[in-house]
């Protein structure tokens, strides 16, 4: 699936919903093995994959196994299987003792999306600092996450006071995102052309920079416009143009012509 477009990806994971659909009633109980082969039979490895993810993406990674599950009638013997309905470990969960998150360096941006939309899901130190990096690039403030989470006042600056202490008993230097509140190290000049030259090639924005270098906005903004660093070297952003004149702006509305002489023998 690699070599396909976005577009030809979203078409083919549309095309196997219906399939998805499909097993998932058989498996539920509307049909049996052969049925299931049916269904399957014909798709090829490229469709397989796709409909894995479709059915994946069916299912909710923060509900708990015992409701996952809890269809389950008969195992695998065909005794009478009972869901332990006291099981309280999330889909989740399981996947992370799969190993899924067994790489310490493994962040899930979905967990990090969630968490900063207001979803309380759990989060591993490393994607509480992506957190921090995205709340302050988008100036959102720690009372704000205490506030989206329900969370009780000063929770978010508790948790970053002892990462930092976690950081220094360690020996380790604090995270750009950890040094708020403290004096944050100086540009280099090297660093402040570099900065502007990738802002200059293009595809890049103030706020995505701003969370690769651990700053906020305003200070990548004032970096890249000449207000900060000015003598640093690199290409410094031209600044915006004035406002369109009221002629420009009332002809760009369609406001022209005719239709602009209508409007001044109406209003007389």
């Amino acid at each position: 699936m690699s070599v396909l477009t976005a577009a030809q990806r979203g078409d083919l994971a549309e095309s196997m919903l219906p399939v998805a659909a499909t097993l998932t009633v058989l498996v539920h109980g509307d049909g049996g093995p052969e049925d299931v082969h049916e269904a399957l039979a014909g798709l090829d490895d490229t469709q397989r994959t796709a409909l894995i993810v479709v059915l994946a993406g069916l299912v909710d990674p923060e509900q708990k196994l015992s409701t996952a599950l809890g269809w389950v009638e008969f195992d695998e013997e065909g005794a009478l299987a009972v869901p332990r309905w006291d099981e309280k470990r999330t889909v989740r969960a399981l996947a992370e003792e799969q190993g899924m998150a067994a790489d310490p360096d493994y962040v899930d941006p979905v967990a990090v999306r969630r968490y900063l939309a207001g979803s309380r899901v759990p989060l591993t130190d490393l994607e509480f600092l992506s957190v921090l990096e995205h709340a302050t690039a988008q100036g959102v403030a720690l009372f704000e996450l205490d506030r989206r989470q329900g969370a009780g006042r000063n929770t978010h600056a508790d948790r970053v006071n002892r990462l930092r202490k976690a950081y220094q008993r360690a020996g380790e230097d604090l995270p750009a995102v950890l040094q708020s509140g403290e004096k944050q190290p100086e540009f280099t000049d090297a660093q402040v052309v570099e900065i502007r030259e990738k802002y200059a090639a293009g595809g890049t924005t103030d706020l995505e920079l701003s969370m690769q270098y651990g700053r906020t906005r305003k200070s990548i903004s004032a970096l890249l416009s000449g207000a900060s660093y000015r003598n640093a070297g690199g290409p410094i952003r031209a600044p915006r143009g004035p406002k369109p004149k009221e002629a420009s702006r009332t002809g760009f509305a369609g406001h022209t012509g005719a239709a602009q002489a209508v409007r001044v023998a109406q209003a007389s």
